[in-house]
């Protein structure tokens, strides 16, 4: 698995349509999906809740997911000018599947954040800058993602290693998973009907 390349954006919104997306997918060839700088992802969250910028502002995440080649990078320092200069360059085509969107965008880039593979596995701590580990959900062999249960008596895990995987959503969705497990919904409907007595 290749690592990611990030541009996050505090932007001019003034004049910028009031029915503008959230979310965009920006595909430079549908033939080659995962080549690199081929599939950008775009979010702009104070689309819907604008209290995330200040007044007249949007946040702009734009990414490419898990195809920036980690080796280009790999034993570069992060303090040194060769490192900012392959940011800048690295981040050039995330400017432009941005265009796509918002034709204007440098123009209206008030804060500009790269984040490169060194970012990510610098503040992420994944191993050369991936996105999460690189377990196949349909790989029989090794069962796919584990749950929550382990073989030791007592002990759970939830995270971003379990089911069902890498992201903040699933990270939270596997505690429920783990709650769940610790105590099933049955549970919680044996408990009511104790506490709330038939009438």
């Amino acid at each position: 698995m290749e690592s990611f390349m990030h541009l996050h954006l505090g932007i001019d919104a003034s004049g910028l349509p009031a029915d503008l997306d959230c979310h965009h997918l920006v595909v430079n060839d549908w033939q080659n999906i995962t080549a690199n700088n081929n599939v950008c992802i775009i979010s702009i969250p104070t689309v819907f809740d604008p209290a995330m910028a200040p007044p007249g502002k949007h946040v702009v995440h734009a990414y490419f997911a898990a195809n920036e080649p980690y080796e280009a990078w790999a034993g570069m320092d992060r303090r040194s000018p060769e490192y900012k200069r392959l940011k800048q360059e690295r981040a050039e085509p995330l400017y432009k599947a941005l265009e796509r969107v918002i034709p204007d965008i440098r123009q209206r880039a008030e804060l500009t954040l790269i984040a490169s593979p060194l970012t990510h596995e610098r503040f992420l701590r994944r191993h050369r800058g991936t996105y999460g580990p690189g377990i196949s959900a349909s790989t029989p062999s090794h069962g796919g993602w584990p749950g929550p249960t382990t073989p030791v008596p007592g002990l759970y895990v939830c995270g971003d290693s379990t089911m069902p995987g890498i992201g903040v959503p699933a990270a939270a969705a596997s505690g429920m998973m783990c709650a769940n497990t610790l105590a099933p919904v049955w549970s919680h409907l044996s408990m009511m009907d104790k506490l709330v007595p038939a009438r």
